[in-house]
């Protein structure tokens, strides 16, 4: 162990002697490669401190809500990041590698050479990348979107050129080929509407059932948690349809993106609680049993 790690450690002095001896020898050459270094570090900093003035732009100062504005400015700022990265370094490192005295036109043809192989061999590699490029192009969706696509639905917490990356309810995170997306739901693209069925029995009074909800809407307009969620007044649709043991009442109301589970929660809460109070049975499933009288039989 003690031999490998001497042998080890007389390599790494070898290799630091002959980089130090190389240096003096060439000494415009490791000025030129220092100088091309910083430069790509100097412009990968520059570069990113102009993408997040770019996002920073897009805030509108609401801490509560992302604004479609702002969504689409963190998406695009995370895809110019990776290509600004990709590209400084991927020049800083030819042009190194040309200081070194490394011949770059075979290293040139030859990449072309087998990133024509690759194209053929990688199709599905390429209708990755070409399908992220339209995602993006399209503006489908942003970062921070709640989507369903390739039956799976969740937040989007990444979007790659390759890749997209949905978090779900249960905080699973699910990593989907864009080439895989096809058709797109988006839940929450400028705002969202929570909408609520209601069931009551045939005896009830339909119009004193839909009074109490017009109450419990207007009450939780005035709410100082869930009010501020909502974007308009509650719409209190009538009679949605008969089932056969319910009247099924419908309301809905707009709401500011990612808060329409919350809005649906607290709407079931208080309708089940104004119910309750104003003696309205919610109904569940009944089945009414007939005997047929028994004949006599002949004696």
């Amino acid at each position: 162990m003690e031999q490998r790690a001497a042998a080890s450690l007389l390599t790494m002095e070898g290799l630091a002697d002959r980089i130090s001896r190389w240096a003096i020898e060439h000494v415009p050459n490791a000025l030129r490669i220092v100088l091309i270094l910083l430069v790509a570090l100097a412009l990968s900093k520059l570069f990113r401190s102009l993408i997040s003035r770019l996002e920073h732009l897009a805030d509108d100062d609401d801490p509560l809500t992302l604004s479609e504005r702002e969504k689409r400015a963190r998406t695009l700022g995370r895809m110019l990041r990776q290509a600004v990265g990709v590209l400084v370094w991927s020049i800083a490192g030819m042009l190194v590698l040309g200081e070194i005295g490394v011949d770059l036109k075979p290293i040139l043809a030859g990449a072309g050479i087998a990133g024509l192989a690759v194209g053929f061999g990688a199709q599905t590699l390429v209708k990755d990348l070409i399908a992220g490029f339209f995602l993006l192009l399209e503006n489908q969706f942003r970062v921070n979107d709640v989507i369903r696509t390739a039956g799976v639905e969740g937040m989007v917490d990444a979007m790659n050129l390759r890749t997209t990356v949905l978090r779900d309810a249960e905080g699973r995170v699910h990593i989907i080929p864009n080439g895989s997306i096809d058709v797109v739901t988006n839940l929450t693209r400028e705002g969202c509407r929570a909408l609520l069925d209601v069931g009551v029995p045939y005896e009830e009074d339909v119009d004193r059932c839909l009074e109490v909800l017009r109450r419990v809407g207007e009450e939780m307009v005035r709410d100082p948690v869930h009010g501020p969620m909502l974007r308009g007044p509650f719409q209190v649709l009538g009679i949605e349809r008969l089932e056969a043991s319910a009247v099924i009442l419908r309301v809905w109301v707009e709401t500011r993106p990612h808060h329409r589970w919350d809005v649906q929660r607290e709407m079931r809460r208080r309708v089940k609680n104004a119910f309750d109070e104003a003696g309205i049975e919610i109904p569940y499933p009944q089945i009414t049993v007939h005997r047929a009288p028994e004949r006599e039989r002949p004696t």
